[in-house]
């Protein structure tokens, strides 16, 4: 039946659109160019946005300040063009190749075109809390991946201590803090020109020729084909061109970083253009490991991206982009970042163990930047795939059939100890994921008062271990795992060399009905229902068998060795169906005032645990294996104004309350790799979020934001105690009103930039002086709440000086962390609960200066 249905979707993407070519003939005109100047300099303008009035058909000008609108429209038609800093006009085309002339208008933003609703929309037009980032502000900050990017948008937090391990979340909600449990969904969605991206992974790679980055806060279930219960990346790429055009770029700094970025695009025919991209970017490592001599957690990422337009017709686009991503770095390594005293016995603590194996911290200082651990980091991630996406003009909307393939490929090797201790000398969770999808959807206006967007939605995934995941101890273990006086736990290398052995494979398989519909009740009030199905089978098959150490028929050695890991198998299958929806009334009482209040349910499905389970009395808790699905009930307001032309001021508040929240969770055992998934009974999480943007002249423009979260778990009456209650009389804590982890209540972002006429080496261009500052308060980084594991505020200043020339020519100097900030990203204990805990350090300041050419 899957395939059936797969087969039906991809003859059904392909075949409609080539049926539209046939039925309808061409239109004169349907190819429109032209270019947008400086009515005073007659210099090109460079990303000019140009909008066909009264349609969803629109551009930007490309490194020459031309454009290209594909369109069935007759002439003459009106577009809409508007710049940063200069007036925005309506123009009369009249004919091909037209100039359009703008004028300065320095207390004039320019319109901020979003696409998340599946059509051309201005960002303050829209009833939904979104931060747009263009292209060119997150390559100009350095934000060149999710994790820097989330500096300019204060409500986004990523942790990540490794690829695989990484947490997307938006108001601190989307996945489980901490480490990665491959049995659940994500709750934010993440889409690169609308194929989703199922695994975490992807976040840790580099841009490829980014466009524009929307990020939608709150549940998006209705506008998107895989569900979004936390809000949703929404990216674009650059797409190719008729016009030819290319893009180069070479960055050098401190710590021997190297980045380097090229892009070229035009035609291969009148119906045919092309684009390749490419990424690179290397760097040393920012951590010494005084056991191997040399630096680690280094960069080294490699990426290309490739698309082919054909349009067939005027009605019909079609492009086939292709991408592979990959990185092998000298990482992740974390330091140990502290010591905790548990309620364990005294020789069961951190520094009796350690003095007793005759072992030394290198540095009792994280940001020292030193570490010690004997196992050879690896963190190999490769990212990639291909898709298919057909845009057909049918009536007054525009039908949208996306098919796509991707895979992932991970292989690591970490250190779980954190030490140059023999105590857990493997820990290797390779895997490899594969996935289908296909979105099919039309967006359009269906009359003068109803426009929307209606889909349908299909996954299949299949993620395995690659072809074994393997956990082994070392020689130090028996001291670390000793949990009685008796002799038998120094019996000679009863642990040595013991660990596991870990097939596992989870299938599964998704589909969704969705659609939401704009109904204008009048020019003012507009009222936003959408509803959406979702159908979710998983089937799992986990199967961990030891091996290694002294092989005893001694029942009490056998004991002790399972202890540490035992035997575990399961198999079942799952599956589930949901309604979901949503609804939004909006009042736009003028141009510059637009408010709106939402109210969402929203469902994630059922997890699974696959990083194996905890055991009571030797007995493995099998019950555990499944995780009940989450429930979201989301309430929000908000109001988008526009004071004046050269200003911006947004806020929202807003209210989540998840039932059933899917956690991650530490337990003591050394057996249950990266933890394990639970549910808590009811979280909350409540806020405010402000933005603006403010244009004071053509020279200086500022723009900030601010976020204000309070998460909180309302009911966890069973979580496991933290990790200085490691030991005590109960294994579990009532920790409900305690807050939930990895949120700041308090976090902001204030940007600006400095700019002026002049020249460089004989040059008609702009200097320009900009500066971006980020701060967030201290927040938990545990799952439990706990006394230690809590990371303090900080403040980070980036900033970058350069010139632009009129010929395409850029030159920047720039740091990051210029007051070079000692901060951590997040605090993880040890496995094993001994109380060591290790830090993901952010890093120190770097510097350099880059050289961007495009023409």
């Amino acid at each position: 039946m899957k395939r059936i249905l797969t087969s039906t979707f991809l003859i059904g993407a392909f075949l409609l659109p080539l049926l539209l070519s046939a039925q309808n003939a061409p239109v004169i005109n349907a190819t429109i160019t032209g270019r947008v100047i400086d009515a005073r300099t007659e210099k090109s303008l460079i990303g000019a946005t140009v909008v066909i009035k009264g349609t969803t058909n629109g551009g930007a000008t490309n490194q020459n300040g031309q454009f290209t609108l594909l369109t069935g429209q007759k002439l003459p038609f009106v577009v809409t063009v508007s710049y940063l800093g200069y007036q925005t006009q309506e123009v009369v085309l009249s004919n091909d190749n037209v100039e359009i002339r703008l004028e300065e208008g320095t207390n004039q933003l320019a319109d901020v075109v979003i696409t998340s609703r599946r059509r051309q929309e201005s960002a303050q037009d829209v009833p939904i809390p979104i931060t747009v980032v263009s292209g060119v502000r997150a390559e100009d900050a350095g934000a060149f991946n999710v994790n820097r990017l989330k500096e300019l948008v204060p409500s986004v937090q990523l942790y990540s201590s490794n690829a695989r391990n990484t947490t997307l979340n938006i108001r601190g909600l989307g996945s489980s803090f901490g480490l990665t449990n491959d049995g659940i969904d994500p709750g934010v969605g993440f889409y690169v020109d609308g194929v989703y991206y199922a695994r975490p992974a992807a976040t840790s790679l580099d841009f490829i020729d980014i466009e524009q980055v929307e990020v939608l806060r709150g549940p998006q279930g209705t506008l998107f084909g895989k569900n979004t219960t936390a809000g949703a990346f929404n990216i674009t790429t650059r797409a190719p061109s008729f016009q030819p055009g290319a893009s180069f770029e070479v960055s050098y700094g401190n710590l021997n970083y190297i980045q380097a970025k090229a892009s070229l695009t035009g035609p291969i025919s009148k119906k045919l253009a092309v684009r390749a991209s490419f990424s690179g970017t290397q760097r040393d490592g920012t951590i010494y490991n005084i056991t191997t001599l040399k630096p680690t957690n280094t960069l080294n990422n490699l990426g290309y991206r490739g698309q082919l337009l054909y349009t067939p017709s005027d009605k019909v686009k079609i492009t086939l982009a292709g991408d592979n991503s990959r990185q092998r770095p000298d990482g992740y390594a974390t330091v140990v970042a502290g010591v905790v005293t548990t309620k364990r016995a005294a020789y069961r603590q951190f520094n009796n163990i350690i003095a007793d194996l005759g072992y030394k911290l290198p540095s009792t200082n994280p940001f020292d930047r030193v570490t010690d651990t004997d196992t050879p980091w690896r963190s190999n991630n490769d990212f990639g795939g291909v898709s298919v996406n057909v845009d057909a003009k049918i009536g007054s909307g525009t039908l949208t059939a996306t098919t796509a393939y991707r895979y992932w490929v991970w292989d690591p090797s970490n250190d779980r100890d954190f030490t140059g201790l023999p105590v857990l000398t493997k820990s290797q969770g390779n895997s490899r994921h594969a996935q289908w999808t296909q979105e099919i959807r039309y967006a359009g206006q269906f009359s003068s008062k109803l426009s929307g967007v209606f889909g349908v939605f299909f996954i299949d995934q299949d993620l395995k271990s690659d072809p074994v995941q393997t956990e082994e101890s070392g020689s130090a273990q028996w001291r670390f795992s000793q949990s009685s006086t008796s002799a038998l736990w120094k019996t000679p290398g009863l642990f040595d060399g013991f660990g596991t052995k870990t097939t596992s494979r989870l299938k599964t398989i998704g589909a969704a009905v969705f659609g939401q519909i704009d109904w204008a009740i009048t020019d003012k009030w507009h009222l936003l229902p959408g509803i959406r199905f979702n159908y979710d089978k998983k089937d799992v098959d986990y199967k961990r068998e030891t091996y290694g150490g002294l092989q005893t028929t001694d029942p009490a050695l056998i004991a002790l060795k399972n202890a540490i890991y035992t035997n575990q198998a399961f198999a079942f299958g799952v599956e589930d169906n949901n309604f979901s929806g949503q609804v939004t009334l909006a009042y736009r009482a003028s141009k510059r005032f637009n408010a709106y209040a939402t109210y969402a349910n929203s469902y994630k499905p059922v997890g699974v645990n696959l990083g194996g389970l905890p055991t009571a009395n030797g007995a493995v808790l099998i019950d555990l294996a499944k995780v009940k699905p989450e429930y979201v009930t989301h309430y929000e307001l908000g109001v988008k104004t526009k004071p004046t032309p050269s200003s911006t001021f947004n806020v929202t508040v807003y209210n989540t309350e998840i039932k059933d929240y899917q956690t991650q969770v530490q337990t003591a055992e050394v057996g249950v790799n990266r933890g394990y998934l639970a549910n808590a009974e009811k979280v909350r999480v409540q806020g405010v979020e402000i933005d603006g943007n403010l244009r004071v002249n053509n020279r200086f423009s500022i723009n900030g934001a601010v976020s204000y979260t309070d998460g909180k778990y309302v009911s966890f009456k069973n979580a496991p105690v933290p990790l200085e209650e490691t030991g005590g009389e109960s294994a579990f804590k009532d920790i409900s009103g305690g807050a939930l982890p990895g949120i700041s209540k308090w976090s902001g972002s204030l940007g600006g930039e400095v700019s002026g006429n002049g020249k460089l080496l004989n040059q008609d261009g702009r200097f320009f002086l900009a500066v971006d500052g980020y701060y967030r308060s201290s927040f938990s980084s545990s799952a439990s709440p706990s006394a230690f594991l809590n990371i303090d505020g900080y403040t980070l200043l980036n900033a970058r000086v350069g010139f632009r020339a009129s010929n395409g020519v850029s030159i920047l100097l720039w740091s990051r962390n210029l007051t070079n900030k000692d901060y951590f990203e997040q605090l993880l204990p040890a496995a094993g609960n001994a109380g060591q805990y290790a830090a993901v350090l952010g890093d120190p300041r770097t510097y350099g200066t880059t050289l961007r050419y495009t023409f």
